[in-house]
C-alpha cells in the first residue's frame, strides 16, 4: 500500500481516539456533579505531557522502534479508558478517585502518541524521498476528519454527556495499537562511539534551549499552548449552559453542541492545506502570529455570541478556530522537525508536545477553571451566561498579551522559497 495511504489511515484513527471524548467530556462531568473538577481532567493532559512524550520519545529514539512504541502505547492507553468507561457505567454512583485514577493512566500513554506519530510520519516520508513540508499537511488533515467523525459518532449514538464515549475510545485506540505494528520501520539511534551520559538518554533535544531562536520559540510555545484545551474542556459546557435560557432552549446548538463545536475541526481540515504556502511564503514567525490573533477572535467571539441572533459569532469563532490550532500545531511540528537533527527526531516532537499540551496547556486549563469558578460560580439563568461573557473576552485578552509580545521579541529572518 502507498506510504501516503498508510499514513493518512493512521493519521485519520489517531485523532479519532482523542474525538471520541475530548469535547463532550466536559459535558458528561457536569452531568455526573463533577463540575468543578473539569479543569483537572483537562489538566491532567497536560501534566502527563511534561515528562511522558519526551521519556516515550526518549525511548523511541535510542531503544525501541516508534512504529512499535506508538502500537504499545495505544493499547495501553486504549485498556485503561476502557476500565474507566466501565467503572462508570457499572458505579452505583461514580466517585472522582477512581474514575480520575484510570483517566490519568491512559492519558498518560496516549499523549506521547501524538509526538510518535509525527515521528513515524517523518520517518516514512523521509525514506519515500518525500519533502515533509509538502507532504505531511494533506496526510495530516485526515487526523481532523477523523477527530470530526468520532465527534459525530459521539454526539449521534447519544454518548455526549454519557460514560459510553470513554468505551468509544478504547475500541479505535485497540484498531490504531493493533495497526501501528505495520507502519514502516523506524529505526533507533544506536552506534558503538563514546556517548555522554545526555547523548546515551537521548536528552539532546533540550540543548535546543542554547539556541536563543529555538529558546525563544519553545517558551511562547508554552504561552500559546495555555489557549490549546481551554475551548475543548469549556465550550461545550458553556454553549449547553445556554439551555437554562428560555431564549435559547430549543436551539440547534444547546441541543448538539458537539456538531456545532465539530464545525471548528472541519476548518481545520482547510487550513492545514494551507500550511505548505503560509511556511514557504511568510515563515514560522508570521504564521503563529496569524495563529495567535486567531485565538483573540475565537475567545472574544464566544464572548459576544449565543446560539440564537448570535449563532453567526459562534460560527466564525469555530472557523478562525483552523487557523488557531493549526497554524501553531501542525506548523510548530513542522518548525522544530526542520531545526533539528534527525538522530533526535522523536526527543524534540516530544520537548515540542512537552511545552505545548505539557507545561502550556495544564497552566492554561487549571487558570480557566479558577477564572470560571470566579466568575459564573453557582450563578443561574441570564446572569450566568454574562458571565460567561466575561471569562472569554478575558481569555481574549491574554491572547492579544501574548501575540504583541511574540511580534515584538521573536526574531526570525524568513527568505521566501520560489
Amino acid at each position: 500500500m502507498n506510504i501516503k495511504i498508510r499514513l493518512t489511515i493512521m493519521n485519520f484513527l489517531q485523532f479519532a481516539v482523542w474525538g471520541s471524548y475530548l469535547t463532550s467530556m466536559g459535558t458528561y462531568l457536569f452531568g455526573i456533579g463533577q463540575v468543578e473538577r473539569i479543569g483537572i481532567f483537562y489538566a491532567m493532559q497536560g501534566i502527563v505531557s511534561l515528562f511522558m512524550p519526551a521519556i516515550i520519545g526518549i525511548i523511541a529514539d535510542r531503544w525501541v522502534e516508534a512504529q512499535k512504541l506508538l502500537g504499545i502505547c495505544h493499547l495501553l492507553a486504549a485498556t485503561f479508558m476502557a476500565s474507566a468507561g466501565y467503572y462508570a457505567l457499572t458505579a452505583t454512583e461514580v466517585a472522582f478517585g477512581p474514575l480520575f485514577t484510570l483517566y490519568a493512566l491512559s492519558v498518560a500513554f496516549y499523549m506521547p502518541t501524538l509526538g510518535l506519530s509525527n515521528s513515524v510520519a517523518y520517518s516514512g516520508l523521509a525514506k519515500s524521498g518525500l519533502d515533509t513540508v509538502k507532504h505531511f499537511p494533506p496526510i495530516r488533515v485526515w487526523g481532523t476528519v477523523g477527530f470530526i467523525c468520532a465527534m459525530w459518532c459521539c454526539d449521534l449514538l447519544g454518548f455526549q454527556a454519557s460514560a459510553m464515549q470513554f468505551m468509544q475510545c478504547a475500541a479505535v485506540g485497540v484498531i490504531l495499537g493493533l495497526y501501528a505494528f505495520t507502519m514502516p520501520s523506524c529505526p533507533t539511534n544506536q552506534s558503538n562511539e563514546k556517548k555522554s551520559l545526555a547523548e546515551a538518554l537521548g536528552l539532546n533535544a533540550f540543548a535546543l534551549f542554547k539556541q536563543k531562536k529555538m529558546a525563544l520559540f519553545f517558551i511562547f510555545s508554552i504561552l500559546l499552548g495555555v489557549s490549546l484545551q481551554i475551548t475543548n474542556g469549556f465550550a461545550n459546557p458553556f454553549i449547553s449552559d445556554f439551555g437554562q435560557v428560555a431564549e435559547y432552549a430549543d436551539t440547534f446548538g444547546v441541543k448538539h453542541a458537539n456538531i456545532l463545536i465539530s464545525l471548528s475541526q472541519v476548518s481545520e481540515t482547510l487550513c492545514i492545506l494551507l500550511i505548505p504556502f503560509c511556511l514557504k511564503r511568510f515563515g514560522i514567525k508570521k504564521v503563529m502570529l496569524m495563529a495567535m490573533f486567531a485565538w483573540v477572535l475565537r475567545f472574544g467571539l464566544f464572548g459576544l455570541g449565543n446560539p440564537g441572533g448570535g449563532v453567526w459569532m459562534f460560527l466564525l469563532s469555530m472557523i478562525v478556530y483552523g487557523v488557531a490550532f493549526d497554524f501553531f500545531n501542525v506548523s510548530g511540528s513542522l518548525f522544530v522537525d526542520k531545526e533539528t537533527d534527525d538522530k533526535i527526531r522523536s526527543s524534540a516532537q516530544g520537548l515540542f508536545i512537552m511545552m505545548t499540551n505539557g507545561i502550556g496547556a495544564t497552566i492554561g486549563t487549571l487558570g480557566a477553571q479558577q477564572v470560571i469558578n470566579h466568575f459564573v460560580g453557582n450563578s443561574t439563568g441570564v446572569a450566568r451566561m454574562e458571565a460567561w461573557s466575561e471569562t472569554w473576552l478575558i481569555f481574549a485578552a491574554y491572547a492579544l498579551v501574548v501575540a504583541l509580545l511574540f511580534a515584538v521579541v521573536f526574531k526570525y529572518k524568513h527568505v521566501p522559497e520560489e
